[in-house]
């Protein structure tokens, strides 16, 4: 994988390859990034950079042979490669995922029980599932491996046997490079590695790739350099959707409008673009403003049965609805470039909540979307969010229904 392969994130690319040719590279990297902005596929793009047998021969040529070392700078900026060559025998083991010197760790299950399971019994299916889902997320890869249920882990035996694999001699590049997904999922038995990564063998790089820092062993973070990723602009989630899914660009807008700079989400909004989303809403506010419980209890029942990336998707176009009536609100309806359809909801929108209420209702939703992606049971949850929704609206006037 190369860094034209990773969508947006011009700056960061630019940062990784600098801290490279410029020897300001620490022993241990914390790519930080939220679910969908391309963190893991970044690693797999450095990683390669870094193997690159051209980088390499660039590197040695004119600053020295050592990834880690002090020496002086190019002087010639023009002369650095930005990306690898995706051509060398490296570059295509990398791309492959098969680079004897690259390896990965991740949360797994059991395939057994009793099992110590390690990332190496599902190699085959990490393979796979970063072909084919780059910008996936844990939820993703557990479904994927079959956990259902289950809770995957980096665990105590997987530690030994990262610092097995790393305390051996490279095969091939010069450096050894682990690339640890989702750390959050390492717990006390993490303090295994402390000492390897505060003292790792010479070219020994590790990339933690995580989403959530707080999540991480203090001990662990107070020994990386961290590299943080942003979310991605609109217009490179719009750019992606049109090239890569070949779509309009009507309807990329649309799918990067909603997709809370997500590209996962984006992709998950696109498979479902067919969805009556606003039909779905309409209904719900309907129940709650006008209907009454029966009808209340009949919309929670069918959402229920919807599915959690349904669910999540529905309260991210509400909000989506929401966030252009504040905008319709404020700044005119001449200097909105939206649908008509959205526009007329948004208008209705307005006239049954001033914007302190649908920030109010912007920050249920996001409560609600947070508590989906932790398992809540869903008809609870919508019978909840539905009283909260009838309480936040209850005191303004309804000039009209839905």
């Amino acid at each position: 994988m190369q860094f034209k392969n990773i969508i947006g994130q011009a700056g960061v690319k630019e940062k990784l390859a600098e801290m490279v040719n410029h020897n300001r590279l620490s022993h241990a990297l914390l790519f930080l990034g939220a679910e969908g902005s391309g963190a893991l596929p970044l690693a797999i793009a450095f990683s390669q950079y870094i193997v690159c047998e051209k980088i390499n021969t660039q590197n040695i040529s004119s600053i020295g042979p050592s990834l880690f070392g002090e020496h002086n700078l190019k002087d010639d900026q023009s002369l650095i490669m930005r990306d690898a060559c995706g051509i060398c025998p490296s570059c295509v083991k990398a791309q492959q995922l098969i680079h004897p010197d690259i390896h990965f760790s991740y949360p797994v299950i059991p395939k057994k029980t009793g099992d110590k399971p390690l990332s190496v019994d599902y190699i085959s299916e990490w393979r796979e599932f970063v072909t084919q889902y780059p910008y996936g997320n844990i939820f993703d890869w557990l479904q994927f491996i079959g956990a259902e249920n289950k809770q995957g882990n980096i665990t105590a035996y997987e530690c030994n046997d990262i610092i097995r694999k790393l305390s051996l001699k490279s095969f091939e590049s010069g450096y050894k490079i682990l690339i640890m997904w989702m750390p959050e999922y390492l717990g006390n038995e993490g303090n295994k590695l402390l000492k390897l990564i505060e003292e790792p063998p010479p070219n020994t790089l590790f990339i933690l790739v995580a989403e959530n820092e707080s999540m991480i062993l203090p001990t662990i973070i107070s020994r990386t350099q961290l590299i943080k990723i942003p979310l991605l602009e609109k217009k490179d989630i719009e750019t992606a959707l049109m090239e890569r899914a070949n779509i309009s660009a009507e309807q990329a807008r649309k799918v990067a409008s909603i997709s809370q700079e997500n590209y996962r989400e984006a992709l998950q909004l696109l498979q479902h673009a067919e969805d009556d989303w606003q039909g779905l809403l309409r209904d719900w506010l309907n129940a709650i403003l006008k209907t009454g419980p029966i009808a209340q209890v009949h919309w929670v029942d069918e959402i229920s049965k919807i599915g959690r990336e349904k669910q999540k998707q529905f309260l991210h176009y509400f909000n989506h609805l929401l966030e252009q009536a504040i905008r319709l609100k404020t700044i005119g309806e001449s200097s909105l470039n939206i649908p008509e359809n959205e526009k007329d909801f948004a208008i209705r929108l307005n006239k049954i909540a001033d914007i302190s209420q649908q920030q109010a209702i912007i920050e249920a939703l996001d409560n609600a979307i947070y508590y989906i992606e932790r398992n809540a049971h869903a008809r609870m949850l919508f019978h909840a969010l539905t009283i909260k929704l009838y309480h936040i609206i209850a005191n303004k006037t309804l000039a009209e229904v839905f």
